[in-house]
């Protein structure tokens, strides 16, 4: 990311140079003075990309912002999503595959704080965007749901490297489910529609990578269980 931000400072400072100027033949002379004055002075290029980066966060966070006011209740209330703790008093909402290492890596500390926090509410949304074994697993595990397994076959498909069928099935009985029945409940025209309402509000939240996780009006994004734990503290004094 840095280094696309970089390159597009230097591609516009050095458009701005040749803007600059009237005849083509100062714009070439001025422009590779430019050129060579950020080459020895890239100090300039990397504060020029640090603020363009916050500025793109800045805009991003604030569509973000303007999307949470209208979904806030298919985000943190959608009866069809798996809610741990579902008294808690705080929400905590994650978009994750089951193919996404980063969601993987997160998964143990996720339990460890639905585990440590009851007054969480932890809300998972299956996003699937890493393709057909993906979505197989997010279908098997909402499958597991309606037995009250769903947590369960959830920590053990991310414990998982190979999610295919098979995996997906010896994993599915050591949760204790039906496989069977979870396979066919996962294959509901209910949970095609969830999955697909899922990815919608992905989009209109500006969700692009998985894990993202939702506390309030923040946004955690990827595998920063410091950062996640941070907003989750934040949200509980606010609360008082």
């Amino acid at each position: 990311m840095r280094r696309t931000l970089f390159a597009t400072v230097l591609t516009t400072a050095l458009a701005l140079s040749v803007a600059a100027c009237g005849e083509p033949k100062v714009d070439q002379a001025f422009g590779e003075k430019v050129r060579a004055y950020l080459l020895e002075n890239p100090e300039i290029l990397i504060e020029m990309s640090q603020k363009l980066e916050a500025k793109q966060q800045a805009e991003a966070n604030s569509k973000v912002q303007g999307a949470l006011a209208q979904h806030r209740q298919a985000l943190e209330r959608d009866p069809r999503d798996f809610v741990a703790n579902p008294n808690g008093k705080i929400t905590v909402v994650e978009f994750f595959d089951y193919r996404c290492s980063f969601c993987k890596l997160a998964t143990p500390a996720v339990v460890q704080l639905i585990k440590d926090n009851p007054d969480v509410r932890f809300v998972f949304k299956e996003f699937v965007i890493f393709g057909a074994a993906s979505e197989t697993a997010a279908r098997a595990a909402l499958g597991a749901k309606t037995q009250g397994k769903y947590l369960d076959a959830h920590g053990r498909f991310m414990a998982e490297k190979s999610l295919d069928a098979a995996a997906v099935d010896r994993l599915l009985a050591e949760a204790g489910a039906d496989v069977a029945k979870a396979k066919a409940d996962g294959q509901a025209a209910a949970v095609t529609q969830q999955l697909k309402d899922i990815r919608d509000l992905a989009v209109a939240l500006g969700v692009d990578g998985t894990p993202a996780f939702f506390v309030g009006d923040t946004v955690v994004r990827g595998a920063d269980m410091e950062g996640l734990k941070k907003a989750i503290a934040e949200a509980k004094q606010k609360a008082g």
